[in-house]
């Protein structure tokens, strides 16, 4: 059996891995000409790792680490995508000026020593 520290620790690690996958998604979005609006983006009903927007269109970005890419593309749940389509609808709520923009849903992947893989309009709710 699991010691409750340890099991803390567990929990512990993954919060900064996920962290430190978000902070490379982001640079890497950047790079492809987006701008960061928000990352981490929480309401009671959900989360959205990161929201960027390049141009006219708002990509509400879903981050997957995984240690093989394909088991990153197959982590997002149904129940996971309507938390993410819930905090977006939270999201517009509370910034207006972004209603009027392409709303798209994508996923970026990342896996240790593979370049991230960005997929642009994932799902759609």
């Amino acid at each position: 059996m699991t010691r409750p520290r340890d099991d803390a620790e567990g929990r512990r690690r993954a919060l900064g891995r996920g962290r430190r996958a978000e902070t490379v998604a982001a640079l890497y979005l950047r790079c492809k000409g987006y701008r960061i609006l928000a990352r981490g983006f929480r309401t009671r009903s959900g989360e959205i790792d990161i929201i960027a927007r390049r141009a006219r269109t708002l990509a509400m970005v879903e981050v997957m680490y995984r240690p093989e890419r394909d088991d990153a593309a197959h982590a997002i749940t149904g129940a996971q995508k309507i938390r993410i389509e819930r905090a977006a609808a939270g999201f517009l709520a509370g910034h207006p000026a972004c209603a009027g923009l392409d709303i798209r849903f994508d996923a970026l992947l990342l896996a240790p020593g593979r370049w991230p893989q960005h997929i642009e309009d994932a799902w759609r709710p």
